[in-house]
C-alpha cells in the first residue's frame, strides 16, 4: 500500500500545477500508453502554449487525441438540463480512481477551507495567486471561466474551428473539483454516431515586461496568475432529451469587448485560440478596466454569457463581428 500511496501523491502533487475536466467519456481517460490503465494520469492536464495547430488541437501534442474513450462511454448533455465533470490536476484525486478515496472538494485532493476570497491551507505567490493548488487565480471571484464546445460530427478528425461551437460557459471556474455546466434547451440531437465535445480554458495573460525562466520568454504575470496558456481536451458526447431540430450556427471568433458590450460578437462563437504558433483567433493588447494586462477569458470580457449559450442556433442572420486569425508575432528578447 505504501508504494501505491507514494505514487498517488507524488504524481498528484506534480500535476497540481494544471487542470483538466475528468469524465469516462474524455480522450486519454486511461493515459496515453496503449494497453495500460493509468489511474494517476495527467496527460490531458498539461497546458498548451506556443504550439502548431496540429499539436494543440485536442491535445495532440502528447497523443491524447489518439486514445478515445471506451465504447459506450459518452458524456450526456440533457437539453435544458445540466451535466457534471470533475476538474482536477490528476485522475488519482477524482472519483474515477481508487474508488474516490483521495478525492476531496478541491482540485488537488487536499482539504482546503475558506471563503471564495480566501483559500486556507493553500500556497500563495507574492502576487497573491493561489499556486498550490495552482488554479491560476487569487480567489474564486477572479477565476477566468471555463467552457464546453460541441461539434455535430462523430469523428474527431472532422472537427474544425468552424464547426466547434461554445454551448456552455461557467464563470468563476476552475475552483472546485465537482463542476456542473448548463445545456441550452434548444440543443438538437447528435448524429447516430454521437458528437465531439471539448473542454476549454484560457488560464492567464502575459506581457513581455520581465523575464521568467521559460525558454527565454519574458512575461508580466497579472491577475491571471500564470503563463498565457490555453487548455483543450476532447470528449465523446451526445445530446439527450432533444426536441428542437434547429441546427447550431457557424461560430465566429470572439473579440475583447469589456468596455463596450455592443462590440461583442453575437450568436455562436468559436473557442479561443491564443498565443500559439498558428491559428490564433483573438488578439489583445493593453490593460483591462482593472488596470491589469488583458487576458482573453470565457466571461463577459469576450462576450460570453454565464451558463447555457442560448444564442448559438441558426437564424439566418450572421454574427455581428469577426476577426481574422493571425500568427502570433515574435516577441523581441
Amino acid at each position: 500500500m505504501l508504494p501505491l500511496l507514494l505514487s498517488i501523491f507524488t504524481l498528484a502533487g506534480f500535476a497540481a500545477a494544471h487542470l483538466a475536466a475528468f469524465h469516462e467519456a474524455m480522450y486519454c481517460f486511461n493515459g496515453t500508453t496503449a494497453g495500460q490503465v493509468n489511474y494517476n494520469t495527467n496527460d490531458a492536464v498539461n497546458p498548451l502554449w506556443d504550439l502548431a495547430q496540429s499539436d494543440y488541437w485536442f491535445h495532440h501534442v502528447n497523443n491524447c487525441d489518439q486514445f478515445p474513450p471506451a465504447p459506450g462511454d459518452v458524456l450526456e448533455l440533457p437539453a435544458g438540463g445540466s451535466f457534471t465533470v470533475e476538474i482536477a490536476g490528476n485522475r488519482g484525486v477524482t472519483s474515477y480512481s481508487f474508488n474516490g478515496e483521495y478525492a476531496t472538494e478541491w482540485t488537488d485532493g487536499q482539504n482546503h477551507t475558506g471563503s471564495t476570497d480566501v483559500l486556507t491551507q493553500a500556497t500563495y505567490s507574492s502576487e497573491g495567486c493561489v499556486v498550490d493548488p495552482n488554479i491560476h487565480t487569487q480567489n474564486e471571484t477572479m477565476a477566468s471561466g471555463t467552457a464546453f464546445a460541441i461539434s455535430y460530427n462523430s469523428e474527431l478528425s472532422q472537427v474544425t474551428l468552424d464547426n466547434l461551437v461554445v454551448f456552455s460557459v461557467l464563470y468563476n471556474t476552475p475552483w472546485k473539483r465537482v463542476t456542473t455546466y448548463d445545456v441550452p434547451a434548444a440543443m438538437p440531437a447528435c448524429p447516430s454516431g454521437g458528437c465531439i465535445c471539448a473542454w476549454v480554458w484560457v488560464s492567464a495573460a502575459a506581457d513581455p515586461l520581465f523575464r521568467l525562466p521559460y525558454n527565454g520568454w519574458s512575461f508580466q504575470i497579472p491577475n491571471g496568475c500564470g503563463e498565457p496558456n490555453i487548455y483543450m481536451e476532447g470528449f465523446k458526447c451526445t445530446v439527450t432529451n432533444a426536441t428542437s431540430t434547429t441546427p447550431v450556427g457557424t461560430p465566429k471568433a470572439p473579440v475583447w469587448c469589456e468596455s463596450d458590450q455592443s462590440e461583442c460578437v453575437q450568436g455562436p462563437k468559436q473557442i479561443m485560440i491564443w498565443n500559439q504558433l498558428e491559428g490564433n483567433n483573438i488578439e489583445v493588447s493593453g490593460n483591462d478596466l482593472s488596470g491589469m494586462p488583458k487576458s482573453p477569458a470565457y466571461n463577459a470580457k469576450c462576450g460570453f454569457q454565464n451558463g447555457a449559450q442560448n444564442d448559438i442556433f441558426a437564424t439566418g442572420t450572421s454574427s455581428k463581428r469577426m476577426v481574422a486569425r493571425h500568427k502570433r508575432p515574435a516577441t523581441a528578447l
